[in-house]
């Protein structure tokens, strides 16, 4: 069975999700032996690609989702929220407003 995402065929599912994204995985993955500098430049890409396609990251996110709940739906199993410990930030003490 031929896949094809964005009318471009996909013969891996590496090549299915470079399609679906619009760029190589590496870019967002990385590489094993990536020096300092490449892995600056390549997150410099990165953000650039991301501040010009803001819809990107929901998109990834939306793929990811999906991918995980047709492969592995365990890991979307959510913990109840009596479970998960509350975080809460410091109040700012009354009385220390500007008045309007």
């Amino acid at each position: 069975m031929k896949h094809f995402v964005a009318g471009r065929e996909a013969r891996t599912d590496i090549d299915a999700l470079e399609l679906a994204l619009g760029t190589p995985l590496e870019l967002w993955l990385g590489e094993e032996d990536e020096t300092p500098e490449e892995r600056a430049a390549r997150l410099d890409a990165a953000a650039d690609i991301l501040a010009d396609d803001p819809a990107l990251l929901d998109r990834t996110t939306r793929l990811a989702v999906e991918t995980i709940g047709a492969t592995m739906p365990e890991l979307l199993r959510l913990v109840p929220a009596a479970l998960v410990p509350e975080t809460r930030r410091p109040r700012r003490p009354l009385g220390l407003g500007v008045a309007a």
